[in-house]
C-alpha cells in the first residue's frame, strides 16, 4: 500500500504564509543538508531530497501552489502537475539556488558588473571638522582602459565565443539522478575568451592609476563619521557602474577644546585670589575670544555655559554651547612675606591652616563611627 504524501509546506519546515524568498531559503537548507553529493550511498538522506525538491518545485511556483493550497496533492495530480520533474526546470533551479555550493562562478559572470568600492582614511582638524572643508585626496584605483575600452581584447581584435558552452558560459553535469549547470571550464563562466589580450590591461580590461579626487567635508563632522562619494569607486566590468568611495574621517585633538557631541568643552584657569574675588577674564570660543565674568567665592571645578557657541549640528537642527571649566591655580612657589599674608588672612577668618572644610571633616568622622 502506498505511503500518503507528506505535507510540502511542513517538508521545508515553513507556515503556509511563508514568502517565495522564505522558501528558497528552507529549501537551501534541506538540500544541503540531504545532496546525495554530501551523503553518498544514505538512501534516505536521498529521499529526503527528492522530497525536498518536489515540494520546492510546487511551492514556488504560484499556480502549484494554488491548487495544493486549495486542494491538497489530489488537486496537483488531477492538473497533472504532481511529483518530481527534472523537465519542470530543476536543473536552472538547483543552479541558480546553489552556485556557491558547488564552487562555480555566477552564469551571470559576463554580464555588466558594478565596480567595488573603496575606502579612504582622513585626518583633518578640530577646525575643520567644525567649520567643514574641501580637501583633495589622492586614490590608487582600478579604472577602464582606455586602449581597449574595458573590453580586454587587444584593439582590432575581439573576443571570441567559447565552442565548449558555445557563448553560455555553463555546461550539464550528471549529478547522481539529475543534471544540474555548472560553469563552463574552458571560458570560466564568461562564454567567451580572449585570443589576443589587451597590451595595456594584458586582459583584464582596468589599468591602476592615482587619481585625485574632491571630497567636501560637510561642517560638523565628527571623530569616525564617514562620508560616501558615489561613484568614485572601482570601475565596473563590462560597461558596469562605478562603485563609490566611503572617506572615514579623524579628528585630530585640539589645544583647547573637548567635543561632546555638539557641545564643547574648555578647561580655564584662574589663580585662587581670582576665584575668591571674582574677576573677568578672556576666554577661547570657536571664533575668537569672549569676556567671561567669574564672581567671588567660585569654586574649582565650576562650570559656565555659554550658549550656542558649540557646534553646527549635521541635520541642521541646533547649534551646541561651549561649558568653561574652571580650574583654581593653587601658587606652589611662596615667599616668607606671602606665607604670613595667607597665615593672617586665615586667622583673620577664624581657620586653621587647613584646606579640608569643616563640613567634609565632620561627614568624614561620621562615616568612619558607622
Amino acid at each position: 500500500m502506498p505511503q500518503p504524501k507528506k505535507d510540502y509546506y511542513e517538508l521545508l519546515g515553513v507556515s503556509r504564509q511563508v514568502t517565495l524568498e522564505e522558501i528558497k531559503k528552507a529549501y537551501r537548507k534541506c538540500a544541503l543538508a540531504h545532496h546525495p553529493d554530501k551523503n553518498p550511498g544514505d538512501k534516505k538522506a536521498e529521499e529526503k531530497f527528492k522530497e525536498a525538491t518536489e515540494a520546492y518545485q510546487v511551492l514556488s511556483d504560484p499556480e502549484k501552489r494554488r491548487l495544493y493550497d486549495q486542494f491538497g496533492h489530489e488537486g496537483l495530480a488531477s492538473a497533472g502537475m504532481g511529483g518530481f520533474s527534472d523537465a519542470a526546470g530543476f536543473g536552472d533551479i538547483f543552479s541558480d539556488i546553489f552556485e556557491d555550493f558547488f564552487g562555480g562562478a555566477s552564469r551571470t559572470k559576463n554580464r555588466p558588473r558594478r565596480g567595488g568600492d573603496l575606502q579612504y582614511e582622513l585626518e583633518i582638524s578640530f577646525e575643520e571638522a567644525v567649520f567643514g572643508v574641501e580637501k583633495s585626496i589622492e586614490i590608487p584605483r582600478e579604472e577602464t582602459c582606455s586602449d581597449c575600452r574595458g573590453d580586454g581584447a587587444k584593439p582590432g581584435t575581439t573576443r571570441k565565443t567559447c565552442s565548449v558552452c558555445h557563448g553560455s558560459g555553463q555546461v550539464l553535469a550528471s549529478s547522481g539522478f539529475f543534471s544540474i549547470s555548472r560553469p563552463c571550464n574552458r571560458c570560466r563562466g564568461d562564454g567567451s575568451f580572449i585570443e589576443h589580450p589587451c597590451v595595456a590591461c594584458h586582459g583584464a580590461g582596468r589599468v591602476p592609476v592615482k587619481r585625485k579626487i574632491p571630497a567636501k567635508i560637510p561642517a560638523g563632522v565628527d571623530n569616525g563619521s564617514r562620508l560616501r562619494i558615489s561613484g568614485e569607486g572601482e570601475a565596473g566590468l563590462r560597461g558596469g557602474p562605478r562603485g563609490d568611495l566611503y572617506v572615514d574621517i579623524y579628528v585630530t585633538a585640539h589645544d583647547f577644546f573637548e567635543r561632546k557631541g555638539i557641545n564643547i568643552l574648555c578647561e580655564v584657569p584662574v589663580s585662587f585670589v581670582q576665584a575668591a574675588l571674582g574677576v573677568e577674564i578672556e576666554v577661547p570660543v570657536l571664533m575668537g575670544t569672549t569676556t567671561l565674568k567669574i564672581p567671588a567665592g567660585t569654586q574649582a571645578g565650576k562650570i559656565f555655559k555659554l550658549k550656542g557657541k558649540g557646534i553646527a549640528s549635521l541635520d541642521g537642527q541646533g547649534i551646541g554651547d561651549e561649558e568653561i571649566r574652571i580650574l583654581v591655580e593653587t601658587p606652589t612657589h611662596l615667599s616668607e612675606k606671602q606665607k604670613e599674608l595667607l597665615k593672617e588672612f586665615a586667622g583673620l577668618s577664624g581657620e586653621k591652616v587647613n584646606p579640608i572644610s569643616s563640613s567634609f571633616v565632620e561627614k568624614l568622622k561620621a562615616l568612619f563611627k558607622k
